[in-house]
């Protein structure tokens, strides 16, 4: 099933909550809104038609320009052998889009719908600063509820992949080391 097809039945079962689709690009996407998120996603893995039953992967971008961060999920359906053979094989592939501000970046977690975005929620939330409401693994802190960090320390201030994250010169006494923005770093 192509990713027009794909769009065009989340059109029939979400109408507005598909806020936009990108086709012509060397990696088509369906934007869908953060609030329906956690449907759609049932909807991906449930249908009989699309079975989108992995999540490979979750990214994020940061929008600095326009003040958003933008989760990417890539999705396929793996389809067990048929008639007693050994070869898996791949079905309909799907990438889907959330924006979000950046000063309030809340996206529905998925880990009950695909148990990969676990990790992957946790990682997006550490780097990018992305709160996955409702994610298994979470915590409360000076920062709010949100996913427990899964690269950076607990105490890690920011979140070390947004355009605009000014790395610390130190860390617990220890120095950093970077060039950034500096002829002679001090450290």
């Amino acid at each position: 099933m192509a990713p027009e097809e794909i769009a065009e039945r989340l059109k029939e079962q979400f109408a507005d909550q598909i806020t936009d689709c990108a086709f012509e690009t060397a990696h088509p996407h369906i934007f869908v809104a953060a609030e329906a998120w956690h449907r759609i996603a049932l909807f991906l893995r449930d249908d009989p038609r699309l079975r989108l039953n992995v999540l490979r992967c979750i990214s994020a971008i940061d929008m600095l320009e326009d003040d958003e961060l933008v989760a990417v999920y890539d999705l396929y359906a793996a389809n067990s052998p048929a008639n007693g053979g050994t070869t898996w094989t791949m079905g309909p592939v799907c990438c889907v889009k959330i924006k979000v501000p950046r000063d309030n970046s809340h996206i529905p977690s998925v880990a009950d719908v695909w148990p990969a975005a676990d990790w992957h929620e946790r990682e997006a939330y550490d780097l990018m600063g992305i709160v996955f409401d409702g994610h298994p693994d979470a915590v409360t802190d000076a920062a709010g509820h949100h996913p427990r960090r899964i690269l950076c320390p607990d105490d890690w201030e920011g979140h070390p992949l947004r355009k605009d994250y000014r790395f610390p010169m130190e860390y617990n006494g220890i120095p950093a080391v970077t060039e950034f923005e500096q002829t002679r770093p001090v450290h």
